[in-house]
């Protein structure tokens, strides 16, 4: 399988040329970042992907929100199905998103742990039997350049346990509002430091009694292969959104 790999100057572009390299049935054939700087490349290195003039059978994105609209135009003139694992997309790139889906098969995940996503699975059943007896918290931690905060993950995580609940707000500060916690919120906290990879927590705490779910991710390898896993998933489907939900069949 031919990879066009966009990010691939970043920890998770990294993380994907070492899993490739030490596979047997993977080949990156070109590279793009925003910022293309050599590093040991075995494969050529571009700006933007309509500079590569040769084939490719699958595009993962693991570089900035930015970057989309770039790559969905290559991706639907090629017709090349995407991986987008990158986050922090504005309401008006999902929207894009969307759309070429119609058009090509797009494979979205916040993450690429089949791990998180179960945690994700849990919390969602967990929300729903114990629907407003309990305040829903979920706390993150990530290394101290990651840009974007909350992260992606916990977003998705959140999302997944407002889907069965009713009209529930996302709460991100509380620092500046002297008041009693509303029993229709989430909570979502971002901790940066050091070089944590990725810690998730979901917090249920009722009366007397505190639930936890957690995740913690012990290295990126996960998450390459993880995106790896999903470009093989992809490979001759259909148009459409797909995302981890579809490849573990949760």
């Amino acid at each position: 399988m031919k990879i066009m790999l966009s990010g691939y100057t970043g920890r998770m572009g990294k993380a994907i040329i070492e899993a490739v390299y030490n596979s047997q049935d993977l080949e990156i054939v070109a590279g793009t970042a925003i910022d293309p700087a050599p590093i040991n490349l075995s494969f050529p290195a571009f700006f933007k992907p309509s500079d590569y003039t040769g084939e490719s059978d699958v595009i993962i994105d693991f570089s900035h929100h930015s970057m989309i609209d770039s790559l969905l135009a290559y991706a639907e003139d090629k017709k090349v199905p995407l991986i987008i694992a990158t986050t922090g997309h504005t309401p008006e790139e999902l929207e894009l998103i969307k759309s070429s889906a119609e058009k090509i098969a797009i494979f979205k995940s916040a993450n690429m742990s089949v791990g998180v996503n179960l945690i994700a699975e849990l919390a969602k059943k967990a929300a729903a039997l114990l629907k407003d007896n309990f305040d829903i918290e979920i706390i993150e931690k990530h290394h101290n350049q990651k840009l974007d905060a909350p992260s992606g993950t916990a977003l998705l995580i959140a999302d997944e346990i407002a889907s069965v609940l009713n009209e529930y707000e996302y709460i991100y500060d509380r620092h500046n509002v002297r008041k009693t916690r509303d029993k229709k919120e989430i909570g979502l906290h971002a901790i940066r430091g050091g070089t944590i990879i990725g810690d998730h927590e979901v917090i249920f705490a009722g009366t007397n009694e505190l639930i936890s779910i957690s995740h913690s991710a012990q290295s990126r390898e996960m998450f390459a292969m993880g995106a790896l896993t999903a470009a093989k998933f992809i490979a001759g489907k259909p148009p459409g959104l797909y995302s981890m939900k579809n490849l573990i069949n949760i």
